[in-house]
């Protein structure tokens, strides 16, 4: 019952937050994270096509309920007979017409057939379990790189911000040494020195602002946007870096335990056992009950009904299949199940191993971008704290434009490294948390 209440509400739930984005877009507000991740669910062709394998194996699991049912069928038949007869009243052939009906309806039902009917039901059973598993498992594919993608979006904003930042003392510079080149303080190398880092610092805004538009690009065409709407991006009032953070042997037992691709393996494992027990009912005899009803008429035998009433016939029956010799057919099936139960319970392991290395991949991850933002932030503080030393020391004339371009470029760098640290860390801590199960939220 829950999964068709399930199935009822998901379709409802996807056009209100379907209308609820288009009526943004109309009116031009940027989509948040959240907002990107639920039309990402609703409109992936991977979600989508595991969503239509569900449905099919709804049918499938409600057509083996049904075989448990007896079956009903009718014929009718009616046919009209010319011939010519021997008339012995007058000795000479005569045409006669005549008309006959039969009429029937039969039914079927298996009694015992070896557990296959049970063991189909419950097969099938595993293979909707399976699907819904297959479309959280696609769920959480498309939350990963639609949050990838999202945040590669805000460093290039954060950095279009500092770089921007850069650009306009850069031109603040050029202007002051141009006044003090015009009165002669200074030498035209000077001057010209500081010209090419303010083109340098304007090239690379502009390189990171074509970085932006990519990365906006990217994100549409994997959210299959269209590519003329007007898409942006909504950026948090603050991103936080988690400190605190399971141990990887508890991260580890965690995605064991709960992971989709998990379970849809050891469902595949109990699918093949029970493909094993389906098989090994073909040895088993297959017992039925019949039923039929029949009655039919002649016109050359009296009053119609009267006919259909004398001629009405039942049955009932009893009907008992037993295999002799079937030419290894079930042998040769009971023996592939066993392949297959087998090559599931490695494709299990083997998923179990996958993850588990993935698992310590985001912890090593989280651990690295930890210690890297630590760094980036100290020598972010280190070099904004010299650039500026420098500067208030190029205006007292108590530094050359070499030595502030070298503090100046120290502090590029290690903007740089601190934006792509900063955002390298929340990634990693966001996977490693989502492997445990957490929703991804800025």
């Amino acid at each position: 019952m829950t999964t068709r209440k399930t199935c009822f509400l998901y379709p409802l739930v996807c056009i209100l937050i379907f209308t609820g984005l288009h009526a943004q877009d109309s009116t031009g507000i940027k989509w948040n994270l959240e907002q990107c991740l639920a039309y990402a669910k609703i409109h992936s062709v991977e979600i989508n096509t595991y969503r239509l394998g569900l449905q099919t194996n709804q049918q499938n699991l409600a057509m083996s309920r049904a075989a448990k049912l007896p079956n009903l069928g009718g014929a009718a038949s009616q046919n009209i007979t010319h011939g010519k007869n021997f008339n012995s009243l007058t000795g000479s052939l005569q045409s006669q017409t005549t008309a006959t009906g039969n009429y029937s309806v039969s039914s079927n039902i298996t009694i015992y057939n070896g557990g296959y009917l049970n063991n189909d039901i419950k097969q099938k059973e595993l293979l909707v379990q399976s699907s819904n598993l297959e479309i959280l498992q696609g769920v959480n594919d498309i939350t990963l790189q639609v949050t990838q993608d999202f945040l590669n979006i805000l460093l290039d904003k954060e950095n279009i911000i500092y770089l921007q930042d850069l650009v306009n003392t850069s031109n603040a510079q050029v202007k002051q040494e141009q006044q003090l080149f015009d009165a002669g303080s200074i030498a035209k190398n000077d001057l010209v020195q500081l010209q090419a880092q303010s083109a340098a610092d304007q090239y690379n805004l502009i390189t990171t602002q074509n970085a932006l538009r990519q990365n906006i690009v990217t994100l549409k065409q994997l959210l299959l946007l269209p590519y003329d709407t007007a898409f942006d991006i909504a950026a948090p009032d603050s991103i936080g870096i988690q400190r605190i953070y399971p141990a990887l042997s508890v991260a580890e037992n965690t995605a064991i335990q709960t992971r989709p691709e998990i379970k849809v393996g050891e469902l595949s494992v109990r699918s093949a056992e029970l493909d094993l027990a389906k098989a090994r009912a073909g040895l088993l005899p297959v017992l039925s009950g019949t039923g039929a009803l029949s009655s039919g008429y002649s016109s050359q035998s009296g009053e119609y009904f009267r006919q259909l009433d004398d001629n009405f016939f039942q049955q009932l029956g009893l009907s008992l299949s037993i295999p002799i010799f079937s030419r290894r057919v079930p042998k040769t099936a009971i023996e592939n199940s066993k392949i297959e139960i087998a090559q599931n319970e490695i494709n299990l392991e083997n998923t179990k191993s996958i993850l588990s290395q993935q698992v310590e991949q985001a912890y090593i991850n989280v651990q690295n971008a930890e210690g890297q933002y630590d760094a980036a932030v100290t020598e972010l503080n280190a070099a904004q704290e010299g650039y500026r030393i420098a500067n208030e020391e190029l205006k007292q004339g108590a530094v050359n434009t070499v030595q502030l371009l070298l503090e100046k470029n120290a502090y590029i760098q290690a903007l740089e490294q601190y934006t792509q640290a900063k955002y390298n860390a929340v990634l990693y801590i966001k996977i490693y948390a989502f492997y445990m199960g957490e929703p991804v939220t800025l």
